[in-house]
């Protein structure tokens, strides 16, 4: 989740802070506990909750419990503290930073999240950022045959397209180098995109998940 403040004076993004919190391996992540507390830290140079225009929250895909968790705070917040909420499309946030680098000039952009079970979370823009691929779960394989029909190779950057870099290089793509700040979904560009977009009423905003929860799957496979 990300916040806004904007300045009349400027005609983009006014003052932007993130912060991050990396988790120790075999620890689970804390969304639950730190999300609150961080916000609170994250609005405070701006003089708190009033100084905050807009909530921007990152709608997926990605995570099932920090999705759950990101967009139940976001509106909540959005309710309690009569402020506007801007849902953004995780993939499309990623697209954006792509967009950023200097390969990107009038190229497409792929965005590709890991989605474990050896599938990956993707999406295509357009070198304004167009939608060309709507958000979509799939196999490397299949995302491998997609690109393979393109008529230009794509400048592809994420956790996926790390994991999948064989594949999708195979196939055509550009993955940018491994330690490009592109491959992590920035607040920046969330905040960026949903002051571009249109607010949405806090209870219309639901997390995009493109496929069942492991959950779902045990249980269904428990009773059959």
């Amino acid at each position: 989740m990300a916040l806004v403040r904007f300045d009349a004076s400027e005609s983009s993004t006014g003052q932007l802070s993130g912060r991050s919190r990396s988790v120790a391996a075999g620890q689970h992540p804390r969304h639950a506990t730190d999300l609150l507390e961080e916000l609170e830290t994250v609005v405070q140079p701006v003089g708190g909750w009033p100084g905050i225009d807009l909530i921007a929250v990152g709608v997926g895909p990605g995570s099932f419990t920090g999705l759950r968790i990101c967009v139940a705070t976001a509106r909540a917040l959005a309710q309690a503290l009569d402020k506007p909420v801007g849902p953004v499309g995780t993939l499309a946030a990623l697209a954006r930073g792509i967009g950023e680098q200097s390969e990107a000039e009038a190229r497409p952009r792929l965005a590709v999240l890991d989605a474990r079970r050896g599938e990956a979370f993707a999406a295509l823009h357009g070198p304004n950022g167009e939608e060309l691929w709507p958000p979509l779960v799939t196999s490397p394989a299949k995302l491998a045959e997609r690109l393979a029909t393109l008529p230009e190779a794509p400048l592809a950057a994420g956790s996926g397209a790390l994991r999948f870099r064989d594949e999708l290089e195979a196939a055509g793509a550009e993955v940018l180098p491994d330690a490009e700040p592109a491959h992590r979904v920035s607040a920046r560009h969330v905040c960026v995109l949903a002051e571009a977009g249109r607010p949405a009423r806090p209870e219309s905003i639901e997390p995009i998940y493109l496929r069942p929860p492991d959950a779902e799957l045990w249980l269904e496979r428990d009773t059959h």
